[in-house]
């Protein structure tokens, strides 16, 4: 697994002139997920895109466990760059670029998740985030769990707000909204909190991504505050 995912696997040395390369298989499947869904992914559904055959690909990677990983990490792809940055605004952008990438591609959102091996540029996006707090004061442990709060956060706003493809339920944000509107307009009686704070909710489409982000860069900035104290 480590071998695929950082590059150092070689091709294949026997038999014609390779058609396809491991990159070229996890780009299909990146087209086949971002299209219908993670499980409509399969090594079968892969070599219909290519010019070879299902057995053919099992030369390049073994599985789809393997697959999996390499698409995840090619999908990301490396953070982009925002040099000069103060730490508090480049770790705003950085999770904001972040939530960018997973809606770019939804699946990414099951598939980089629980303990498995991580690839060059998911390790760039961390080295990235860890590098806005390399001057902050605080200690290593302190600056990987104020990467994964971030993280967790972005990804439970990302995963909130996403219609993944493939699933058969799944609604655009206006008709979320709609759909809440008109049951509040016979029901506000029953619910007059969640009425109430409808009629002052208007915002930007990020607002809760962007709001529960301030108030972590809040806390950290206290904490960052303390320690230079």
């Amino acid at each position: 697994m480590t071998e695929l995912l950082w590059g150092r696997q070689p091709a294949p040395s026997r038999g014609p002139k390779p058609a396809i390369t491991l990159t070229g298989i996890a780009e299909a499947a990146i087209r086949i997920a971002d299209a219908e869904g993670l499980d409509a992914v399969s090594m079968q559904r892969i070599a219909g895109e290519l010019p070879v055959t299902k057995m053919a690909l099992y030369r390049y990677v073994p599985g789809k466990t393997e697959l999996l990983a390499v698409m995840s990490d090619l999908a990301m792809g490396a953070p982009p760059e925002r040099p000069g940055l103060p730490w508090r605004e480049a770790l705003q952008m950085w999770a904001m670029d972040l939530y960018a990438g997973f809606s770019r591609h939804p699946w990414l959102l099951q598939s980089t998740i629980g303990r498995r091996l991580l690839g060059p540029n998911e390790l760039a996006w961390m080295e990235q985030g860890l590098a806005a707090l390399g001057d902050s004061g605080l200690r290593g442990g302190e600056q990987l769990d104020s990467i994964l709060v971030i993280t967790s956060h972005v990804r439970n706003i990302a995963q909130q707000s996403t219609t993944f493809p493939g699933h058969s339920v799944g609604l655009t944000e206006e008709e979320v909204t709609q759909s809440l509107a008109e049951i509040l307009s016979t029901e506000s009686e029953r619910f007059p909190n969640l009425a109430a704070a409808l009629r002052t909710a208007a915002g930007s489409e990020n607002q809760g991504l962007e709001f529960g982000l301030d108030r972590i860069l809040d806390g950290l900035e206290l904490l960052i505050s303390a320690r230079k104290d």
